[in-house]
């Protein structure tokens, strides 16, 4: 071989050596979610369900030629705007994220959006963050939904106190952006059916006292306490000052509220109460709890289906768009979201990935029965439980 076929050849070995590497180069999802702070309890088998999409994405060995796909966790912390931003901005600059699935809480993903997405131009579907506010909020395209809206919650909440013949409600939120846009979806949707508000008390998390609260609304009545907050602390707390006070002893629950934590906490003291949470009967629903059966977890668990669709909705695009570049495949996400195309539900993910690399086109029915709207949320359905013997029981879907 001469000295130029030897350059010639070593160019090429070269350069196909490191398109192999690149084509070997991991894809990383940011897993940010409220790991600790007030929806601590939702967030673990949250972020497991997540996982569990990019398991199968990545155990496929179809996305992009075969590329490994790796979840990176951060703590959005739920409540500190300033913590979660920091760990956005970790996980885009320093661990080099691909797409994030989060955050967990309305104002943590709206500092996120603002201060992170825009300024990388990064990708970033919430499974849970459910405010209106986000619905009109500047994002650039980058950001989406697998949950809906509270607006819709505050109408299901006002038909199920009027199917119920509940004509008075007390009505107390935390304070922040999350409980400020679902209080005022209930309040405005319940008097409109004729229903009384009697008083409205915001309440912080994290204080070991509530009976100022509690004393304000007790003092206006209502056949319940409406309670739109976070399980794990300031909702826990108004509860507890309700019982023991005798102030209410039923309770409507938005789904920041609906998880085992709070009934192993209080058992069939809560008896009565009525809870609220996007959830559907779909096959798909069915499909994600057997595939989570076994793995530390429930696939029905609140949030557990959003936080899986959100990982494929990341995964798929990329795969739809032939690239891990946001820029690019967040046209896409759309396009694998809805008709036309082939259904995919849970477990079927190895299947979308080999439709999409043959030029066919899918529509991703995931574990919530997805169909994303304008701006790019989920239309969403809800589950309406209540707690009888100190468990959770469904009664019918919305």
């Amino acid at each position: 071989m001469g000295k130029l076929s030897t350059l010639l050849f070593s160019a090429a070995l070269s350069t196909a050596v490191v398109a192999g590497a690149s084509a070997q180069e991991q894809v990383k999802i940011g897993m940010l979610q409220g790991f600790t702070g007030p929806t601590e309890s939702l967030v673990k088998p949250m972020a497991l369900g997540g996982e569990l999409a990019i398991k199968e994405v990545s155990d496929s060995g179809l996305l992009l030629g075969g590329r490994e796909v790796v979840s990176v966790r951060g703590d959005s912390t739920c409540i500190d705007a300033a913590a979660a931003t920091a760990a956005a901005d970790r996980l885009v600059t320093s661990d080099g994220v691909h797409g994030i699935n989060g955050a967990t809480c309305s104002g943590a993903t709206t500092a996120i959006l603002n201060n992170v997405v825009r300024a990388n131009g990064i990708v970033m579907i919430s499974p849970s963050a459910t405010s209106p506010a986000l619905s009109e909020i500047e994002d650039d395209g980058y950001f989406f939904r697998t949950a809906p809206s509270d607006a819709r919650q505050g109408q299901i909440i006002a038909e199920i106190l009027d199917r119920r013949g509940i004509k008075s409600a007390a009505l107390t939120y935390t304070n922040n952006d999350y409980g400020k846009g679902l209080a005022d979806a209930i309040q405005a949707a319940y008097e409109a059916k004729g229903g009384k508000i009697t008083a409205v008390a915001a309440h912080e998390d994290g204080k070991a006292d509530y009976s100022a609260e509690i004393g304000t609304l007790a003092s206006a009545g209502g056949e319940v306490l409406i309670v739109a907050g976070y399980l794990d602390q300031g909702g826990k707390g108004i509860i507890q000052a309700s019982l023991d006070t005798g102030a209410f002893d039923k309770f409507v629950l938005p789904d920041g509220m609906v998880g085992e934590a709070l009934t192993d906490n209080f058992g069939d003291m809560l008896d009565g109460s009525i809870g609220t949470n996007p959830g559907t009967d779909s096959p798909g629903a069915s499909m994600l709890a057997e595939l989570a059966s076994g793995k530390g977890f429930k696939g029905d668990d609140p949030y557990v289906p959003e936080a899986y669709d959100a990982s494929a909705l990341l995964l798929l695009a990329m795969q739809s768009a032939g690239s891990t570049d946001s820029a690019v495949y967040k046209d896409h996400i759309l396009k694998v979201a809805n008709a036309p195309g082939e259904k995919i539900y849970p477990g079927e993910l190895a299947k979308a990935l080999q439709i999409l690399a043959d030029g066919g086109d899918i529509d991703y029915v995931g574990g919530t029965a997805l169909e994303l709207i304008d701006p790019g949320e989920s239309a969403g359905s809800f589950r309406e439980t209540e707690i009888k013997g100190g468990k959770w029981e469904t009664e019918m879907y919305h």
